[in-house]
Parts: C-alpha cells; structure tokens; sequence
C-alpha cells in the first residue's frame, strides 16, 4: 500500500486556477479538488502502465513522519478501480 499526503494543496490550486481564486477558496474544497485531480491522474497513467488496482481518497488518517495517524472516524471520500 501506498500513502500519498499532499501539503501544498493551496499552492497547486492557485497556481493552476489563479491566485484570486485560490485565496477565496477553503482548504478543506483545495484538498478535496486537489485530491479528486490527483486520483484521475493516477487512474490515467498506472492503466497506462497496465498496472491494475484500487486508489482511494480517505479522510480521517494522516501520515506523520514514519507513523500512520487514524483518526475517530475514517471516511472514504472518493475510491477508483482501474
């Protein structure tokens, strides 16, 4: 399994979208645009590879150094098969 914690959301939107917009946008919509770009573009080009399998989004676990952070609730906020 691979874990995948992006922490420049707000930079990648205001860069791609402008910086107007990025300002007025909440980080809670950044991460999960963000998030819902980065999944498609994975799904794109691991099929491409010919490598099959399962991504997910979920929220409520964290990466913390070397350690896995769960969270009181764990919530798969999007899930692609490819």
């Amino acid at each position: 399994m691979i874990v995948l914690k992006v922490t420049n959301s707000s930079e990648v939107i205001a860069s791609k979208m402008g910086k107007l917009l990025g300002m007025l946008t909440p980080d809670a919509v950044e991460s999960h645009l963000l998030e819902s770009i980065l999944l498609h573009k994975l799904v794109e080009h691991l099929a491409a590879e010919g490598i099959s399998g399962e991504v997910a989004s979920v929220h409520g676990l964290d990466l913390n150094g070397s350690q896995l952070v769960l969270e009181d609730r764990l919530h798969v906020q999007n899930h692609r098969s490819f």
